[in-house]
């Protein structure tokens, strides 16, 4: 195997653990996000634009909800200082 081909296996590789974990800790959706733009890059360097396109769209779907996630819980974890 090349060091591209490990290198796009190991990318969604992480994107399906993350995904498995997100519920654990808004951290694992930031990873996903990160994994879909390794990915998008590995597209990209194959040279399967489709596939670095749709992958980047997906970074950066995962990148704002992991911004609006972690804001929740920022602002969750405030309400609760406040209330002790």
């Amino acid at each position: 195997m090349d060091t591209l081909t490990i290198f796009g296996a190991s990318a969604v590789t992480i994107m399906l653990i993350a995904y498995a974990f997100e519920q654990r800790s808004v951290w694992w959706i930031l990873i996903f996000a990160i994994a879909c733009a390794a990915s998008s890059l590995y597209g990209w360097l194959a040279g399967t634009w489709p596939f670095g396109i749709v992958e980047g769209i997906w970074a950066l779907v995962a990148l704002r909800r992991w911004w609006q996630q972690r804001a929740l819980a920022i602002r969750s974890s405030s309400t609760r200082e406040v209330r002790q």
